[in-house]
């Protein structure tokens, strides 16, 4: 699965997704985008999911417009150390059937 990490994980978390072809924000050279256009980018260059901890997208975006899958982690914080303990989670949660919009992962 082709994923996009957005800027507000740590690039580490890359490694750890290994099942995948995992590309960051700063990777795309989409640094600073509206979460709008990084949809729209996303799906123009085949992205499958996006990786995000941004809480908030889920209230900014209009999912219906983007069939695209959204991971929002939900841990105490953003570090490496603190994600990279989530990453099994992640792994398993991409291979289920995901659905276009919003998925909560829990840490």
């Amino acid at each position: 699965m082709k994923l996009l990490l957005d800027e507000n994980l740590p690039k580490g978390l890359k490694k750890d997704l290994y099942e995948h072809q995992v590309f960051t924000v700063n990777d795309m050279q989409w640094n600073g985008k509206s979460n709008g256009e990084l949809l729209r980018l996303m799906l123009s260059e085949g992205f499958q999911a996006l990786v995000t901890f941004d809480k908030n997208l889920v209230y900014q975006q209009n999912f219906k417009k983007y069939p695209i899958p959204v991971l929002v982690i939900n841990a105490r914080n953003n570090t490496y150390l603190v994600l990279k303990e989530l990453a099994p989670i992640l792994q398993q949660v991409l291979k289920s059937d995901l659905t276009p919009g919003p998925i909560e992962v829990v840490a």
